[in-house]
């Protein structure tokens, strides 16, 4: 093709052919068909343009041509040279736009298919706020630590110790099995390593704690959906919506945006309790003055899909798990959560007291064989002696602790660390 728009491209004004003489030219005009007509009169008429598509591919240097023609109003640019200097980024795509953005709209769940390019790592811990959590803790739990160190004072190690130990956590609520666990794995570890002293059983005593309470070490994954639905369930009078506002606070922390549900239509001003919370976090409630509470979770999910809040959280009806059609009425809530979206819930969080004791063993039992737990929050370890029944939940049923709380303070609310509890208790 090339050839032939070669051959034919002339000038409209210049003759076909060079002079030559009559009867050689009168002989090739002869042989021209009809067809090379046909295609001379499309040469002819053809734009520069498109006369020489492959003009940029011949290597020869190109003959001189007749003054250059304007160029056509639909002239398809020529693509770049390879030497030239590549386009500026995109604005989405510069170093000043990712660092004008906020924390809140960067994905925080390394579930996301560009999280390793724009997960955000938690805030470090404040030390001073650390240290002081740590103070509370242990003075939260200072009544049971003081029965279970006081045994090692000036203590030998023989049988009267182990006695005197079994009581100590039998008291602290730790329950049989966990106890008996504990002395055991304490005996043996004192004949194996062939401690001698006191405070060497109380390290090994401590070190057998933090292995039975690591398995509860649990972190709460953000992030793996929008909203992470949040259901709370609990008996009355244990803390459980005020535990909700201090974990709305908890959450904010972490740049999440937080949205809370008044399922708790049963007890007296449990609705306005929560909006006391909601608008000291500065989060929105919703809530009804009367209704049913499946209906007002409902549209508490489509509420916080719609405006695509990271968190909701569900309050729910406080519970006695002996009351069975009670707790068909959480069964239900569970339901119609799932059905205003269907991987949901994806958290189930039951809130007890640790002044229950083996009360709040039975609780943890019950809800979990009703509604599936995911994680606990323990509260109110302040003031009592009766820490021990995380030692006992993590040897009945070892569902995740994800928080404890030592106070009323919002800051008094803290991730569960195995470490951290066991040297309250024995540090």
């Amino acid at each position: 093709m090339f050839s032939f728009f070669k051959r034919f491209k002339k000038p409209a004004d210049e003759p076909l052919d060079t002079p030559q003489e009559e009867s050689v030219e009168a002989a090739e005009e002869e042989e021209v068909s009809e067809a090379e007509l046909e295609r001379q009169a499309l040469a002819s008429e053809a734009t520069p343009e498109e006369a020489q598509p492959d003009a940029r591919e011949e290597s020869a240097p190109a003959a001189p041509a007749a003054p250059a023609a304007p160029t056509p109003a639909k002239a398809v640019a020529a693509p770049a040279p390879a030497s030239a200097s590549p386009a500026a980024p995109r604005a989405e795509e510069s170093k000043e736009y990712w660092e004008g953005r906020t924390q809140s709209q960067w994905s925080r769940g390394p579930e996301t298919d560009e999280a390793s390019e724009e997960f955000v790592p938690p805030p470090e811990p404040d030390p001073v706020a650390k240290k002081s959590w740590l103070s509370r803790l242990r003075h939260g739990l200072s009544k049971t630590s003081s029965n279970l160190t006081g045994i090692f004072v000036g203590a030998k190690i023989d049988e009267d110790l182990y006695e005197e130990l079994e009581t100590a956590l039998l008291m602290s609520d730790a329950g049989v099995d966990a106890t008996e666990f504990l002395l055991e794995s304490l005996r043996e570890k004192v004949r194996s390593e062939r401690l001698t002293d006191a405070p060497q059983v109380k390290a090994a005593l401590r070190d057998l704690l933090v292995d039975l309470l690591r398995p509860l070490e649990k972190t709460l994954m953000l992030g793996r959906a929008q909203p992470l639905v949040m259901m709370i369930a609990g008996v009355n009078g244990v803390g459980k919506t005020t535990s909700i506002g201090k974990l709305a606070k908890h959450l904010q922390r972490f740049n999440q945006s937080v949205l809370l549900a008044a399922g708790d239509t049963f007890r007296a001003a449990a609705r306005e309790q929560l909006t006391v919370w909601g608008e000291r976090n500065n989060v929105t409630v919703i809530a009804q003055e009367s209704g049913d509470a499946a209906a007002v979770i409902y549209d508490a999910v489509g509420a916080a899909r719609a405006r695509k809040i990271d968190v909701m959280m569900a309050d729910t009806a406080g519970r006695l798990p002996t009351q069975l059609h009670l707790m068909e009425e959480l069964r239900k809530v569970r339901r119609v959560i799932a059905k205003a979206m269907p991987d949901a819930p994806h958290e189930v969080l039951l809130v007890i007291d640790a002044n229950t004791g083996q009360n709040a063993l039975a609780q943890v039992k019950a809800f979990d064989d009703a509604l599936g737990l995911t994680g606990l929050i323990v509260t109110k370890l302040d003031g009592t002696a009766k820490g021990g029944i995380i030692a006992a939940i993590a040897r009945q049923r070892p569902i995740p602790v994800y928080f404890i709380g030592v106070g009323e303070k919002v800051e008094d609310l803290q991730p569960f660390s195995a470490e951290e509890f066991a040297d309250a208790l024995l540090g």
